[in-house]
């Protein structure tokens, strides 16, 4: 049996366009598009009507299973309520970020994200989330099991995208000892010692294993067919490993050239959407606004506030800094169009029908006001 349903009286964001008009919706995807209102059809009183998010990197799955220190919540539980918050920020589409290669800052081992893998992908074939859900490995290269631990992802078909950093001090992020300091010294709870301690093994056990496992994990994605990102890239050398290594997404580059030199190389850049929030970056790095007047910004990431996204998108547009379909292409097509993802993100006839409608409210954030994910609301 068809089941078609009608949205009118609605400003809907096109790839390059706004248009006040009508969408009719049949059996989970865009059947038609046109001009004007209609009698027929729910009314939407002249909200936005935009696609679904796609999220490409946020370990915020993270923060529901571990609400405290020492403090562990159920599995099933925590992905629930992270999907929920997922949905209800405007992301029908969600690759959940897992750590692959523990670097000893954190209480999670390597069983507890297989564990969390194994809940994700168990959930989304059940069909019990309400966005649709795949997994992004966040390889650490520079530790020593790290290639070991990808391979227990090897037959979980949820693995859609890997991408490869390296946080030990004194390079890419942390070029700066004195942001490592405080990120670390801080978040560990470290004397001056301890912290001079733990900065020399990792710079240690960064050059003795970066280099082999970035190139083993690399050789294992292009065999697997899985795309991979770049994370933190700083300077030109950074880049042309990157190229070497088949990488097609820049994952927070920090700095400027980094970021033009992936752009002109093909690769697409990604950066974090409280990023455009904040007014910069949180690290002292490069800030997204920056590269988008550059012509050097892709794709925006929730990273850790799934919201971030509408709210980014509609503040560089109430900002001017670019039209608001240039700036929702930013969270929807072009993050889907780098995973693979041709079906979804943009409101086309033949799309699924992945909808998000938006409420301005004078002087507030927008208000995600329905969320669709195949035509079934989920918000």
């Amino acid at each position: 049996m068809t089941k078609e349903q009608i949205f009118t009286n609605a400003l809907i964001v096109l790839p390059d366009a706004m248009l006040h008009g009508t969408l009719v919706l049949r059996d989970g995807k865009i059947a038609d598009l046109s001009e004007g209102a209609s009698a027929a059809g729910e009314d939407f009183g002249g909200d936005i009507l935009m696609p679904g998010c796609v999220e490409l990197h946020t370990d915020h799955l993270e923060t529901h299973l571990q609400p405290r220190p020492k403090v562990r919540w159920n599995l099933d539980a925590a992905l629930q309520a992270h999907d929920g918050q997922i949905a209800t920020s405007g992301i029908t589409t969600v690759f959940d970020a897992l750590r692959v290669g523990l670097e000893g800052d954190t209480e999670f081992g390597a069983g507890d994200m297989s564990a969390m893998a194994g809940t994700i992908t168990e959930a989304a074939n059940a069909n019990r989330l309400r966005a649709e859900h795949f997994i992004h490995l966040r390889c650490e290269v520079s530790v020593g099991d790290v290639v070991d631990h990808f391979d227990t992802f090897r037959d979980n078909d949820r693995v859609r995208l890997a991408s490869l950093m390296d946080h030990a001090p004194g390079q890419r992020q942390f070029v700066s000892l004195d942001a490592y300091r405080i990120y670390y010294q801080g978040k560990k709870k470290l004397s001056d010692e301890q912290f001079a301690l733990y900065a020399a093994r990792r710079v240690a056990e960064s050059e003795a294993n970066s280099e082999r496992n970035r190139n083993l994990i690399a050789a294992r994605c292009q065999a697997a067919g899985i795309p991979m990102a770049s994370h933190d890239d700083a300077t030109a050398a950074h880049v042309e490993e990157s190229i070497d290594l088949g990488i097609a997404l820049a994952e927070f580059p920090t700095t400027v050239e980094a970021a033009v030199l992936s752009r002109k190389a093909g690769l697409k850049v990604l950066m974090g959407a409280p990023n455009v929030v904040r007014g910069g970056s949180h690290s002292g790095n490069v800030s997204a606004i920056e590269l988008l007047r550059a012509g050097a910004l892709d794709i925006l990431s929730s990273d850790y506030v799934p919201f971030s996204l509408v709210q980014a998108a509609f503040l560089l547009a109430d900002q001017a800094e670019v039209p608001l379909p240039d700036a929702v292409r930013l969270i929807t097509a072009n993050p889907a169009e780098a995973a693979g993802l041709h079906d979804r993100g943009r409101i086309e006839t033949g799309r699924r029908a992945d909808l998000v409608r938006i409420r301005r409210n004078d002087g507030l954030p927008p208000q995600v006001a329905g969320v669709w994910r195949e035509g079934r609301r989920v918000a």
